[in-house]
C-alpha cells in the first residue's frame, strides 16, 4: 500500500494552451497538497520535457493550435515504450474521451472542471501509477536477487568441484532421477559400474561382489537425500582381495529450493584400510606378548 505522503510528492506535468486553465489546475493540485507540479503551454516541449523528468501524471488537454493532445500521446509512446502512457486528458468534447483513451489515455476529465472530480481522478491514477512502478521496481529486485543467488550457487558449485577433484580419485554428479550426469576420474571401474548403462543406474554400487549391508545404506542416503561424510563400503575383487573404496556426498537443490539431484567425491582407499588392519594386528598382537599370553 502507497502512504499519502507518497502520492503527494508524485511529479505533474500539466499541458494547456490557456493561461486560466494551468493557473486553476495549479491552484487546485498545490492547495489538496502535491510539492511537484510544472506546466507548459507549448504542447512541442511535453516529451522533452517528460525524457527528462518521467511524470507520474500528464495532465493533458486534447484541443490545441499547432499540436493537439491525440499527436502529443503518439509522440510519447516513442519514451513509454511499455506502452503505459501516464496521460489523463482533458477535452470539452465528449466524442473525444472514447478515442483518446483508445490512443492510450488512462482517464479523461470533461471542461468546465469539477474541481472535485479532476482531484479524486488525479489522486485514484497516480495511485494506480505508483503502485505500478513499486512492484516493476520489485519484480526488478526480486530478478536481480535470483541472478546474484545462482552466481553465488554456480561459484560455489565451481570452488567444490575443484577442490574435490584435488583431494579425490573421482568426481560425480546425479540427477534427480539417479542418472549420472558430471564425471570426473575413473569412476565406473572403481564403482564397478558398466559404463554403458551408466546413464540409467540410480544406485552408486551396482555390480560386483559388494558388501550388501553397507551397499544398501549407501543408497539409502541417497534414495532419502540425505548427506554422508567419509562412508567406507567394501567388495571382494575376482582375485579374492578386499577393495574398499570412501564417498562424500550431498543431495543437490535450485534457486527454488527444488531437488535437482547429488554430487559426490571418491577415492580407493583400499591401502590405507590394509595398512590400518596390518597396524591393528601388529598392536593386538604386542599386546598378547606383554600380557604373556602368546
Amino acid at each position: 500500500m502507497l502512504e499519502a505522503s507518497e502520492i503527494l510528492q508524485a511529479s505533474i506535468l500539466i499541458v494547456d494552451d490557456q493561461e486560466a486553465n494551468v493557473l486553476l489546475l495549479e491552484k487546485m493540485l498545490r492547495n489538496a497538497g502535491y510539492q511537484h507540479i510544472t506546466s507548459t503551454m507549448n504542447p512541442r516541449t511535453v516529451c522533452p520535457l517528460h525524457l527528462a523528468h518521467r511524470y507520474d501524471l500528464i495532465l493533458l488537454d486534447l484541443q490545441m493550435p499547432e499540436m493537439d493532445g491525440f499527436q502529443v500521446m503518439e509522440d510519447l509512446k516513442e519514451i513509454e515504450t511499455t506502452g503505459y502512457l501516464p496521460v489523463l486528458v482533458i477535452t470539452a468534447q465528449p466524442a473525444h474521451k472514447l478515442r483518446a483513451l483508445q490512443a492510450g489515455a488512462k482517464d479523461f476529465v470533461s471542461k468546465p472542471f469539477d474541481l472535485i472530480e479532476v482531484q479524486t481522478r488525479i489522486h485514484n491514477m497516480l495511485e494506480v501509477r505508483l503502485l505500478y512502478r513499486k512492484l516493476d521496481n520489485y519484480n526488478k529486485i526480486l530478478e536481480q536477487t535470483v541472478q546474484e543467488r545462482t552466481a553465488e550457487l554456480r561459484e560455489s558449485e565451481s570452488r567444490f568441484k575443484s577442490l574435490t577433484e584435488l583431494s579425490s580419485d573421482w568426481y560425480w554428479e546425479q540427477d534427480s532421477q539417479g542418472k549420472f550426469t558430471k564425471i570426473s576420474g575413473p569412476v565406473f571401474e572403481m564403482l564397478g559400474i558398466d559404463a554403458d548403462h551408466a546413464s540409467g543406474t540410480s544406485s552408486l554400487a551396482t555390480t560386483g561382489q559388494w558388501n550388501e549391508t553397507e551397499r544398501k545404506q549407501l543408497n539409502d542416503n541417497i534414495a532419502n537425500r540425505r548427506p554422508f561424510l567419509d562412508f567406507v563400503y567394501s567388495r571382494t575383487k575376482a582375485d579374492g582381495s578386499q577393495q574398499y573404496l570412501q564417498v562424500s556426498g550431498e543431495p543437490m537443490f535450485n534457486v527454488s529450493s527444488l531437488f535437482i539431484g547429488y554430487r559426490g567425491i571418491g577415492m580407493d582407499v583400499t591401502e590405507r584400510m590394509h595398512r590400518d588392519q596390518e597396524e591393528k594386528h601388529t598392536r593386538s598382537h604386542a599386546h598378547k606378548t606383554d600380557d604373556g599370553t602368546d
